[in-house]
């Protein structure tokens, strides 16, 4: 599918929910994807993309960034606390903060570095042992702690387990948003992005469906 197509998905998507296409930004995930894919996006006008990897992120996009210097990046992996110092670096949104000591670590680096970036609070609406996120039940309390540390918590994001109808994850984050007055939502993917927009999602990731499937689609 072609941006233009995604971008024409996305517009239909809002219309049939009654909202602003303006309200929904397209994140590209460029998870594996050579640096060329990305800046074939970058020449058609797409500016805001996810990794899932801080490693392959500052292998690929600093080059970009001088090319392309209003390139928004976004965080959408699992995100080690050791590599928190690179990841505020790198990034301008961290998308998956979901425990208290990363919500730290993040503090700790954006001071040092003067980098004030939005954050999202990533949700395990499934309750999967293997998936990072926080679990419903304790995201008042995170969210608190990171209130606390002075972090920018501007929205949830999630990821609904593979086999799942999305809707039911998609209804929970945008009620847990409205409890906490957050007014972003990253949810939604190639697969369920057009559901997510009727849910709320202010923030779709899209990979598969601009870039095509991975050669390592399993990783």
């Amino acid at each position: 599918m072609s941006l233009a197509e995604v971008k024409s998905h996305i517009a239909s998507s809002c219309k049939q929910a009654k909202r602003d296409t303006s309200s929904v930004t397209l994140v590209a995930v460029s998870k594996f994807q050579p640096t060329e894919k990305i800046e074939a996006l970058l020449k058609q006008g797409q500016r805001v993309f996810g990794e899932n990897r801080v490693q392959e992120a500052e292998e690929k996009y600093p080059a970009l960034r001088i090319k392309y210097p209003d390139l928004n990046l976004h965080f959408i992996g699992h995100l080690q606390t050791n590599k928190a110092k690179d990841a505020v670096r790198i990034f301008d949104v961290i998308e998956t903060v979901d425990r208290p000591e990363l919500a730290e670590a993040l503090r700790h680096e954006m001071s040092k570095q003067n980098r004030e970036l939005p954050c999202f609070i990533q949700v395990n609406t499934g309750n999967e042992e293997q998936k990072g996120g926080v679990a419903p039940k304790y995201l008042a309390e995170l969210y608190r702690f990171c209130k606390d540390k002075k972090l920018n918590i501007t929205g949830l994001m999630c990821i609904p387990p593979v086999n799942d109808i999305p809707d039911l994850h998609f209804a929970l984050l945008h009620k847990l948003a409205g409890e906490l007055s957050l007014k972003q939502l990253s949810m939604g993917m190639s697969a369920d992005f057009d559901t997510a927009i009727k849910y709320g999602a202010t923030h779709v990731r899209v990979g598969t469906a601009l870039f095509g499937a991975r050669k390592d689609q399993a990783a």
